[in-house]
């Protein structure tokens, strides 16, 4: 009896002696990080959005004990994005105080970038829950471009001169362009646009769509590297349309809340890249074809903050 005893007693032992090597084994497998300690990040689906997600990633995984899941190239950018954020499917992603403000919140346009922002961000933790960092130090605001050639034969400097000649060329954009309030249903009007056909496009195939013909004049970003690679004219938004559009980090309250070590990450994101820094690192990713994490990584070792 005593026998019997004494084997049940030395196998439970080994089993609990197996087990603490198992799970010493898995903490040591994941870096000492846990699946309960992670945080998702979202984009929109272009360039930039995966620099500053990378860029976001590295600082975080750098400086904390969260481990960090990356959710590239969400379709329809702010559209699902917004959604996403509000149900807890995603913890952060970056923004631009424009689209907030008048895509997400739709309130008039505010001229003054500093008061836009300052009002995005109390609306948005007032009626979301969600916080904006202060801004990363460019602002990727909208233009509109065509073909330098192109424009030079037709004599089009700036939005004005577009809207006159509008009706013999074709517009192309992404969908949420055509939707949105600080988009194309309030410029044609204020500009007059006319063109005999409109395409909706996806972020990435804007630039060749307008090389090759099948559209004259895209939206763009003010910090898209690709204006550059493909010779394209900037034209002048002469009666001020388009607002300021800060870049930062928004983020659930309540992830910060459980995070609270997140708030010092964020801050080292604090006017740390310029619109020279951010067009930059986006040829490097456009033109160049480079991945976005190796040009977040050279971009943070530049600065100081990896090394």
């Amino acid at each position: 009896m005593n026998k019997k005893i004494i084997s049940i007693f030395l196998a439970l032992t080994l089993v609990f002696l197996v087990g603490c090597q198992t799970d010493k084994g898995t903490k040591q497998d994941n870096g000492g990080k846990t699946g309960e300690n992670k945080i998702v990040i979202g984009s929109k689906p272009m360039a930039e959005q995966y620099i500053l997600v990378e860029i976001l990633a590295s600082l975080i995984e750098e400086n904390t004990d969260i481990e960090v899941e990356k959710k590239l190239g969400i379709a329809g950018g702010t559209s699902n994005l917004h959604p996403a954020i509000i149900k807890g499917d995603i913890d952060l992603y970056p923004e631009y105080s424009g689209t907030g403000w008048l895509f997400v919140l739709k309130e008039e346009l505010i001229n003054d970038p500093e008061k836009l922002f300052d009002e995005t961000k109390k609306r948005y933790e007032k009626e979301y829950d969600l916080i904006w960092s202060e801004p990363y130090g460019f602002n990727n605001t909208f233009t509109l471009a065509m073909k330098k050639t192109k424009a030079d034969e037709m004599g089009i400097e700036n939005f004005s001169e577009l809207g006159e000649k509008s009706n013999s060329l074709k517009f192309g954009a992404e969908y949420d362009f055509f939707e949105r309030d600080d988009g194309f249903p309030e410029l044609s009007k204020k500009y007059n646009l006319n063109f005999k056909d409109k395409k909706e496009l996806d972020i990435a195939l804007k630039y060749k769509a307008v090389d090759s013909g099948e559209v004259d004049v895209i939206n763009a970003f003010s910090t898209d590297g690709l204006l550059k690679e493909y010779e394209m004219k900037v034209l002048k938004d002469d009666k001020n349309f388009f607002p300021s559009y800060k870049a930062a980090t928004i983020v659930r309250k309540e992830t910060l809340q459980k995070y609270p070590e997140l708030e010092g990450v964020l801050d080292k994101m604090t006017g740390l890249i310029l619109d020279e820094d951010m067009i930059e690192m986006n040829l490097k990713v456009e033109k160049n074809g480079e991945d976005p994490k190796d040009v977040a990584e050279e971009f943070l070792k530049k600065k100081g903050l990896k090394k």
